[in-house]
């Protein structure tokens, strides 16, 4: 969602399909106005007017399944969309399964396909061409950066981060929910949740009011490093000797006088 923001495409979660609650992972679908997608990740270079995604986490196989209900999805939503009883053109369509880690058994079985690229297939199945992108497998460059977010390798994972131009800096926060899923799937994240937490409030830090910033701190440490000269500006004569008995303040101008 983050990556289509104003541009001439918006993106549907969990798009329902059917009267059963079935839901299809990501739809993204053409629209005007607004700018055009750039830079473009691999695999997506041919975005239709439709684009129905299936996506297959570290735990999650990509099987022969997968590709069915992706099939059996795109089936009911050109249906949904398409003005009864005429259907819209099949290639105003395009279907993609996103894996994170290679199907190695799911390719092996002597499946049609097509490497494109690194991490990029053409899988034919059926009457119909599905784009598979692994992203454990897709070129470490720039223009991946939002895949490899979602590659579960830690090398890969660190690039994205560091290489992904957030259209929405607000939604960089979906990263926690990130490192707590390579956590439990058991991958090693040197690069700790408090390590993220402690830079994303550093790299908006200026979004706060003042008093937002100093909020919870004691006066001590809202003054620590502050030369005298400074804090002595912001209080006035009277309130400089407050407290102190006229034996004091005498005792101290005759050593300004001497000094002098």
């Amino acid at each position: 969602m983050d990556f289509v923001t104003d541009s001439n495409y918006h993106v549907e979660l969990e798009h329902e399909v059917s009267l059963k609650k079935q839901y299809l992972d990501i739809v993204i679908i053409k629209q005007h106005p607004g700018r055009p997608l750039t830079p473009i990740p691999d695999g997506l270079e041919q975005l239709s007017q439709h684009n129905l995604l299936t996506y297959k986490s570290l735990r999650e196989p990509l099987d022969e399944w997968a590709i069915e209900e992706l099939i059996g999805y795109y089936t009911n939503y050109r249906k949904l969309v398409s003005s009864s009883p005429a259907l819209l053109p099949t290639k105003q369509f395009q279907l993609y399964a996103i894996s994170t880690r290679y199907p190695q058994q799911f390719l092996s079985k002597k499946l049609a396909y097509q490497a494109l690229q690194p991490g990029v297939f053409d899988l034919t199945w059926g009457t119909r061409l599905i784009r598979l992108i692994v992203l454990s497998q897709v070129a470490l460059t720039a223009h991946n950066a939002l895949w490899l977010l979602f590659s579960g390798q830690e090398q890969r994972f660190a690039y994205g981060d560091q290489h992904y131009q957030w259209r929405q800096l607000s939604e960089r926060a979906i990263l926690n929910q990130l490192y707590e899923l390579y956590q439990r799937e058991g991958v090693v994240m040197p690069y700790t949740i408090a390590d993220f937490e402690k830079d994303f409030t550093k790299e908006h830090l200026h979004l706060l009011l003042p008093e937002e910033r100093l909020q919870g701190l004691p006066p001590e440490e809202r003054l620590k490093g502050l030369p005298p000269e400074t804090l002595l500006k912001q209080v006035s004569i009277e309130d400089r000797f407050q407290g102190l008995s006229p034996e004091v303040i005498e005792a101290y101008l005759s050593k300004l006088k001497r000094a002098d």
